[in-house]
């Protein structure tokens, strides 16, 4: 789950290219950086989410990875991936030379293949298998890797650049199962020396990377935040160096780029929130009209100016602005608040009223109570529908959606990489990361359309039919999509560099100055 961009990161991108490491300062200094975005797992095949995959793009390497405001995933444990035929059914990496793991042992394309293999084989229901639901079989010689899809999926170069690319070593980690305890064997920029769960991640840059990389960066700690009003008070007390995802509403309305005494980065970003529906026949929402009725009740532009003090912008569809085939669906469909309109649906449906459903959110991750309160108040208009809401520890969170122990529940969404794509299959085709229970053969189709196109420009028209559909089932409710801040002590640059709309987090970039 990833996102973000500035004017100001592409243009130093353009001047100076892949040259982004620290340069300057004292280099055996560790950069103390807080954050509220918990971790699930250090398996990258038992994790599908933020706050680990931050931690695995620094420990781990994938065959590609993206240069920061990239559109195209470049080599990084690869020396080069390529098609190897224009059906885009066979996709081919030869490895780089002298990847070496913790353990000494040279990396080959038979990790590799065991990487991605025990990714589908234990197909976690909180893990990332199923961004490889085109990949039929993978097979390796020495230090050439074949991915063998069944289907066209023009797509597959950009999910091998995420987390679920990461590669492990097969030595190491079981085939079938995820490994437990509070160590990784990963070969990326650095390594992790200690770790422990919910408060704190050690990294030392690690000497024997070789990669898309000119080097390493700083030696860093991760501090973890149960809540954004502790990371807030962390920064304040100048207990981090860096702060960011999530920073609270009131600290962010009041960051201005020109403060002399700390260092601001905004970019633009493709994170998004979504409330999603249970849509199968156990859940109070099953019936569309129903879940068109909320859709009627549902004001985004009061949620951004009264809960995220207008750091948020209301977001009416499936795709983000700022990416390919980005519409206003739900505000054709919907476009102002209106009891009157939701009554009649539910009159329609024949259920009686109010009707009662229960409704998720996750504790800690920035304004989510206050916003769980204000979409409850909005949801509850002119007695239609009663709310019963609950907060969830991260994990509990997780796991209570993907088993389907909720109708609803609101979670924001960090684009695993520059492409419509990422909104697509993961949140709305069927089997999707949050286990709606939603299936259309429409949807799925115009899904499996898009991934024909290595000219991601044609698929426009297939991802505006997909979000007319989502407008027409509501499987979810877009509510907003977020400009991300980071904030660091004015002795701290790279920050500018350290998220974007690729989905990386790059702590390599972090230096003092």
């Amino acid at each position: 789950m990833r996102i973000l961009v500035t004017l100001l990161v592409l243009a130093i991108v353009g001047i100076g290219g892949w040259q982004l490491l620290p340069s300057q300062g004292d280099k055996n200094k560790t950069i103390i950086v807080g954050t509220t975005d918990a971790v699930t797992s250090l398996d990258p095949a038992g994790a599908y989410d933020a706050g680990s995959w931050a931690l695995f793009n620094n420990v781990f390497q994938s065959l590609l990875t993206f240069e920061p405001g990239g559109v195209q995933p470049v080599p990084d444990a690869a020396q080069k991936c390529d098609f190897t035929d224009s059906g885009l059914q066979t996709y081919r990496c030869v490895l780089r030379d002298g990847i070496t793991f913790p353990s000494g042992r040279e990396m080959t394309a038979e990790d590799v293949k065991f990487s991605f293999d025990r990714v589908k084989k234990i197909n976690s229901d909180v893990g990332p298998s199923s961004l490889f639901s085109t990949l039929s079989s993978v097979t390796a010689s020495d230090k050439t890797v074949t991915f063998h899809l069944a289907s066209p999926d023009a797509t597959f170069p950009f999910k091998v650049a995420t987390g679920a690319g990461s590669i492990v070593d097969k030595d190491s980690y079981p085939a079938d199962s995820l490994r437990t305890g509070d160590s990784v064997d990963g070969t990326g920029p650095y390594r992790l020396t200690s770790y422990a769960q919910g408060k704190r991640a050690d990294l030392q840059p690690n000497g024997a990377y070789k990669g898309g990389l000119d080097g390493t960066g700083q030696p860093i700690t991760l501090d973890y935040y149960k809540d954004s009003a502790k990371l807030s008070s962390a920064y304040k007390a100048k207990q981090i160096d860096v702060a960011t995802r999530t920073l609270p509403p009131d600290m962010v309305s009041k960051l201005s780029p020109s403060d002399p005494d700390q260092r601001v980065s905004e970019s633009d970003s493709a994170e998004t929130r979504n409330l999603y529906f249970n849509t199968r026949k156990n859940s109070a929402l099953h019936d569309v009209l129903v879940r068109r009725a909320l859709a009627w009740l549902v004001n985004r532009e009061e949620l951004a100016a009264g809960v995220y003090d207008g750091t948020v912008e209301p977001l009416y569809s499936l795709i983000p602005t700022g990416l390919t085939g980005h519409t206003t669906s739900f505000f054709d469909s919907y476009p102002s608040q209106s009891v009157a309109k939701a009554k009649a649906l539910l009159q329609q449906a024949g259920v009686s009223t109010p009707v009662e459903f229960t409704f998720g959110y996750g504790i800690g991750h920035g304004a989510g109570a206050e916003e769980a309160a204000a979409l409850k108040k909005q949801l509850e208009a002119g007695g239609l529908f009663k709310v019963d809401v609950k907060g969830y520890e991260w994990t509990d969170f997780q796991k209570s959606w993907a088993t389907g122990k909720m109708d609803a529940w609101a979670v924001g969404w960090v684009a695993d990489y520059p492409d419509p794509d990422t909104f697509g299959a993961s949140l709305v085709g069927s089997d999707s990361t949050m286990s709606t229970g939603y299936s259309n053969q429409a949807v799925d189709g115009l899904i499996k359309d898009s991934q024909r196109y290595a000219d991601r420009g044609r698929v426009d028209a297939d991802f505006r039919t997909i979000q007319s559909d989502v407008a027409d089932d509501v499987p979810l409710i877009p509510l907003w999509q977020r400009t991300d801040y980071v904030v660091s002590v004015e002795d701290v640059g790279g920050t500018q560099y350290l998220t974007d709309s690729t989905g990386l987090f790059r702590l390599w970039s972090l230096n003092w100055i």
